[in-house]
């Protein structure tokens, strides 16, 4: 029997639990979409306590700047 050269994982640690809404946010992309209207990409914004979404479409092309924009 071989012994052991990796660290053995360490207990689970539980996230801070946040306490107003919107100051915890999760940001997601949704991409390669049909392009509707122009636009063919989500933007998902989601808070973590209330679990409330915002659904922006936008382009896959966006830049860094539009995307501060729509955020």
């Amino acid at each position: 029997m071989k012994n052991r050269t990796e660290k053995l994982a360490e207990k689970l640690k539980l996230s801070e639990i946040p306490e107003k809404p919107w100051t915890h946010l999760i940001v997601d992309f949704i991409m390669k979409l049909p392009v509707v209207a122009g636009k063919d990409a989500i933007l998902v914004v989601c808070d973590r306590l209330s679990k409330m979404a915002h659904f922006v479409a936008m382009t896959e092309e966006t830049s860094v700047e539009g995307l501060a924009r729509l955020f």
